[in-house]
């Protein structure tokens, strides 16, 4: 006799151990659903390789196809582990799942229970033996450092970016209130955290389905009187509508980072338009000369896509000497994947081979390493305010306010004293590598 797959956890409990694939948004969920399960007394953990989890929840990425591939991987290697008798159930939730949940549960039948996104989380929760509490909305058990977490400012997407297909999975713009997100923020604040990364598909677009208007200047004005919360740091600004309203704010208060994460994709005004950005390539230009001339000092990190169709080589080039012009303190390149349901999906071809792409990726990556080596031995000597994120062997490695925890620089310090995790240190530059800074604590006074 079979038993009911979709039937609640009962009997003893079983721990759980939560698996997070992909981006800082599928991480915030993860928090969210490990809070629920410890309100509920459900034992879990957070990828814990030697948790003796009877039922593992995959929470996974469907966003391009190196991800999906990740996914189902990880599904599958959970699957036979259940043959082996290691694991007694596998939970799969998140944006693959979401997308992709009846195809996969006819490939993949030895999964326990399908589940989508957020909508998808009392479901999921109640599967699991706990009662979801609608009054912990928006509370979280972090599983990063604890000095530091991300803040998810809004869910889901308007924009209509040909190759994306984020709005199939996450749904249209929903942002949360100020109220509610400086809640969030005293809450983290009073457990210890000192930095947020302010997270959405789109920051740009916020407050503009609540309050009819953008309204992130306000919203960091607001974070930024939380006492106790040292760094702000904005993530995932889109370049066109972008709010700069924000920029006085940024300039002023001394907790925001001067830091900014803005993907622009591509420079050519062929490919921006296939690319259905709404924005050309002289507004991008002076876009990131408002910013950089409105907050001296300020890291620009972007994100760029080759090999979209239509990307022809002219139009690549004109992308390398956009990089090389605007020397971008931090950058990352991925590579067109062909997404079905998307708008290039349905109206191009793929035509630009793999073999192509992957040479145009790393032309951008080998010219934006000598462009990050020249900008990181400016700072030699120079003495900066850096996070202490962990210690290893005989040294510390930490941040600046200039790069963002798992996807930028770090700073390798030497200290003659004990550091402390989650603490400010001043430390001086005295060497520079492509991608990490050297340095040395000063003495506090």
């Amino acid at each position: 006799m079979h038993s009911n797959p979709h039937k609640r956890i009962q009997q003893e409990q079983v721990r759980v151990n939560v698996i997070t694939l992909g981006c800082s948004k599928n991480l915030v969920d993860s928090e969210q659903l490990l809070a629920q399960l410890d309100a509920g007394g459900v034992p879990a953990t957070h990828e814990d390789p030697a948790s003796e989890a009877g039922i593992v929840v995959i929470n996974t990425c469907g966003f391009i196809d190196r991800a999906k591939e990740e996914s189902v991987n990880t599904i599958l290697d959970y699957v036979d582990r259940k043959a082996r008798g290691e694991v007694e159930q596998v939970i799969v939730t998140g944006c693959l799942s979401h997308r992709y949940k009846d195809e996969l549960k006819v490939e993949i039948p030895e999964v326990d229970a399908w589940f989508g996104n957020q909508e998808d989380l009392p479901q999921l929760v109640r599967r699991l033996g706990a009662d979801y509490k609608q009054e912990l909305l928006g509370e979280r058990r972090t599983v990063t450092d604890g000095h530091y977490a991300y803040l998810k400012i809004a869910e889901g997407c308007n924009r209509p970016c040909s190759f994306c297909a984020i709005p199939l999975m996450r749904g249209k713009h929903n942002s949360r209130s100020i109220e509610f997100l400086v809640q969030e923020a005293q809450h983290l604040v009073g457990r210890g955290v000192k930095e947020l990364m302010l997270i959405a598909q789109d920051l740009t677009y916020y407050g503009i389905d609540i309050y009819g208007k953008r309204r992130l200047d306000d919203l960091l004005r607001a974070l930024s009187d939380v006492e106790g919360l040292e760094w702000i740091r904005l993530h995932y600004a889109y370049p066109s509508g972008f709010p700069v309203e924000i920029l006085p704010v940024m300039r002023e208060r001394s907790n925001i980072c001067n830091y900014l994460d803005m993907p622009l994709q591509h420079i050519s005004d062929e490919v921006l338009k296939a690319m259905r950005r709404g924005i050309n390539k002289q507004r991008t230009v002076d876009l990131v000369k408002r910013i950089r001339d409105e907050v001296p000092g300020l890291a620009l990190r972007t994100t760029l896509l080759v090999g979209h169709p239509g990307e022809t080589e002219a139009a690549h080039q004109e992308l390398l000497r956009f990089v090389e012009e605007s020397r971008f303190d931090r950058l990352g390149v991925f590579t067109y994947s062909h997404e079905e349901n998307t708008h290039a999906g349905n109206a191009f071809e793929d035509l630009i081979d793999e073999e192509t792409k992957q040479r145009r990726h790393d032309e951008v990556m080998e010219l934006q390493m000598d462009i990050s080596l020249e900008l990181n031995r400016s700072r030699v000597g120079q003495t900066f305010k850096t996070l202490i994120d962990r210690e290893e062997s005989g040294y510390y490695v930490g941040r600046t306010e200039y790069d963002s925890p798992e996807v930028d620089n770090e700073v390798v310090v030497h200290s003659n004293r004990p550091l402390v995790a989650g603490q400010f240190y001043p430390v001086r530059i005295t060497d520079a590598m492509e991608y990490d800074l050297v340095g040395e604590v000063l003495p506090t006074a």
